[in-house]
């Protein structure tokens, strides 16, 4: 069958200007997060668009292109009008020589990600309006020759894709149906070498963030135990492949569970790993966060001292501001995170009137589009308010988290707004705490 060439598109290149490939793709990220935008794009990336590879970006990278180049249309850009390459034959094959198996086989692998994983659930779950697929199971895999391009870009998608639904919908709905992506990912390891090392090198990097993406919809979902196995397979991972970032992340999600769990001295641990492993990565915003979990461990051991001491590394590590060096996983690390966090602080210290003022700031700096994180500030505000002696104030909070319900499925949250409705209990002769523990009820019958 014949191919079809990819056309370069040599208007997006004259756009790049002088910058090179990596700069642009660093000037793309800094684009993205000024308007709340997932994108991971790097130098292979702006490769394939500038070589015609990508005709038409996805929704995503368009509104990030359209907010760098106000005034402009796609068309402007280079790119064809998105009703035109819909569909396979639409695409152009490019040959790659790192593929030694077909083109059919690399679609199988693709839609084995595609489409067995959270797209296809969170159609089903949420009303996402994903089109109907057909699931591959996993012994349906054919065994590669090699591993290639399209099988580690079908890993890094899959991690991307848990995390826009996570941060829009919650844990609870996704976590099963993301356990086949991630023995996907490992079996791919293990069915034959990679066509050069930088793949194989991105392909153990994307199989240990898949790894920590699930183990994230288990924590917080409850299933501690799984979270756990998940976070120490990325870092069995990370140090195989001797990868000190994907190490600091594991390091830092593995703090977080520790935390949850009561585990506060094996926290403040995970979280100085994390640090040593992050200390030559140029991402203050990375030391940051994790000096944020080491805090928090400081606190659950009633160390005030060094909680405050942890607090302000982290606010002097923020100060320093984002970086091209920042890993894409930290996308949801702004100001809202920072205060909630250090309101969880707070809180574990018992610090009840200043826990409720940082969860505040936290709801009032929150993009409202990140719906999960907005419910999760706003029942962590109510507890604080009920703990705080502020029923009314606690109340209007909780109703406010209830209101979310239908959008977000988390475990977490749910937890969270019944400490807050065993609390308020006592002050049921109040209206508006009436008024929440009856709709509370509703939706959580153990608290009738």
């Amino acid at each position: 069958m014949a191919s079809s060439r990819a056309v370069p598109n040599l208007v997006f290149r004259r756009l790049r200007g002088n910058r090179s490939p990596g700069e642009f793709a660093a000037a793309v990220r800094r684009a993205a997060r000024e308007i709340g935008e997932h994108v991971a794009c790097d130098a292979r990336y702006i490769g394939r668009v500038e070589a015609g590879e990508i005709r038409c970006p996805n929704y995503a990278y368009e509104r990030v292109f359209l907010h760098m180049f106000p005034g402009l249309a796609l068309a402007d850009l280079g790119f064809s009008a998105r009703e035109t390459v819909r569909g396979r034959a639409a695409r152009p094959v490019v040959d790659r020589p790192d593929h030694s198996h077909t083109s059919e086989e690399s679609d199988v692998l693709r839609r084995a990600f595609m489409t067995s994983g959270t797209a296809t659930v969170a159609a089903a779950a949420f009303g996402l309006g994903t089109a109907p697929a057909v699931a591959v199971p996993t012994a349906a895999l054919p065994a590669p020759r090699r591993v290639g391009e399209a099988e580690v870009r079908a890993v890094e998608e899959e991690v991307r894709r848990i995390r826009l639904l996570d941060d829009r919908h919650g844990a609870d709905g996704l976590y099963r149906r993301a356990a086949l992506p991630l023995r996907n990912a490992y079996a791919l390891l293990d069915a034959g070498a990679a066509a050069s090392r930088s793949t194989t090198d991105r392909l153990h990097s994307g199989a240990g963030e898949l790894a920590i993406s699930v183990g994230w919809l288990a924590h917080d979902s409850g299933r501690f135990d799984e979270a756990r196995s998940h976070y120490a397979e990325a870092l069995a991972t990370a140090r195989v492949a001797d990868d000190p970032a994907l190490e600091a992340h594991a390091f830092c999600n593995t703090a977080f569970l520790a935390k949850d769990a009561g585990r506060h001295r094996e926290a403040v641990r995970a979280a100085q790993a994390g640090r040593r492993a992050a200390r030559h990565l140029s991402s203050a915003r990375l030391l940051s966060l994790l000096a944020l979990r080491e805090a928090s461990g400081w606190a659950g051991l009633g160390d005030r001292t060094g909680c405050e001491q942890a607090l302000r590394q982290a606010h002097d590590l923020f100060a320093a501001g984002p970086s091209d060096a920042d890993p894409e996983w930290m996308s949801f690390f702004g100001e809202p995170e920072l205060e909630w966090l250090e309101a969880q602080c707070h809180a574990t210290l018992g610090d009840w009137a200043a826990a409720a003022g940082h969860a505040y700031r936290a709801t009032v700096l929150q993009d409202p589009r990140f719906t999960r994180n907005l419910a999760l500030y706003r029942a962590e505000l109510a507890t604080d308010l009920a703990r705080a002696g502020a029923p009314d104030e606690a109340a209007a909070a909780g109703q406010q988290v209830l209101d979310l319900l239908d959008e977000v499925q988390s475990a977490r949250i749910q937890r969270m707004l019944a400490t807050t409705a065993r609390v308020l209990r006592p002050q049921r002769r109040l209206p508006e705490v009436s008024a929440f523990l009856d709709r509370h009820a509703v939706t959580d019958p153990r608290a009738m």
